[in-house]
Order: structure tokens, then sequence, then C-alpha cells
């Protein structure tokens, strides 16, 4: 079953334009993985620096793969640096 999960992120003002070199980069890997049905990159209105990456998965085992990338040969080193707060993801299912 297909699942949407939802990655929140707020980078640190002064270093938005080298946050989305990077995140530009790390999107294309991401479009790119097996099972990644897509994904939309939304900035709040009031704060630009304040983004939500929303990803659909064909499944939670395709999730799971790219989970484990992302925490090990495809870590995003360069990430945490330009955060200003620890990245939040939630999970959602259609009804």
């Amino acid at each position: 079953m297909a699942l949407t999960a939802f990655l929140e992120l707020e980078f640190k003002p002064d270093v938005l334009g080298e946050a989305r070199a990077l995140m530009d980069r790390v999107l294309k890997e991401t479009r790119a993985f097996d099972g990644c049905l897509g994904l939309e990159v939304l900035a709040d209105r009031s704060n630009e620096a304040r983004w939500v990456v929303v990803e659909k998965w064909e499944s939670e085992q395709h999730d799971a793969a790219y989970r484990e990338f992302r925490a090990g040969p495809g870590a995003i080193t360069d990430l945490g640096p330009l955060l200003a707060g620890a990245p939040k993801l939630t999970y959602y299912n259609e009804v």
C-alpha cells in the first residue's frame, strides 16, 4: 500500500541559498530512488526557510529502504549545519 511522508525542515535564513542548492541535488536522488512515486516541496508563505517535503512511496518497504540509504551511504552530511532545528518526519495513508 502506498504511503505519504511529510518531512518538515527549517533552514537558517542566512544559508537558504546553500540549502536550496544542496536540496536540489538531494531531491533529484530521492525522485530517482526505487519506489518513489513523486515528491513536492512546499515553502511556508510567511517564512521561506520553512519547508515541507511531501514524498509519495509505493510501499512501506520502499520508504524503509530509502531511509536506510539516507542513514548509510546516502547520508546528507552537509544538511545538519544548515538547519535551524531538528527535522520532523510523519507518515500518512490515504483514507
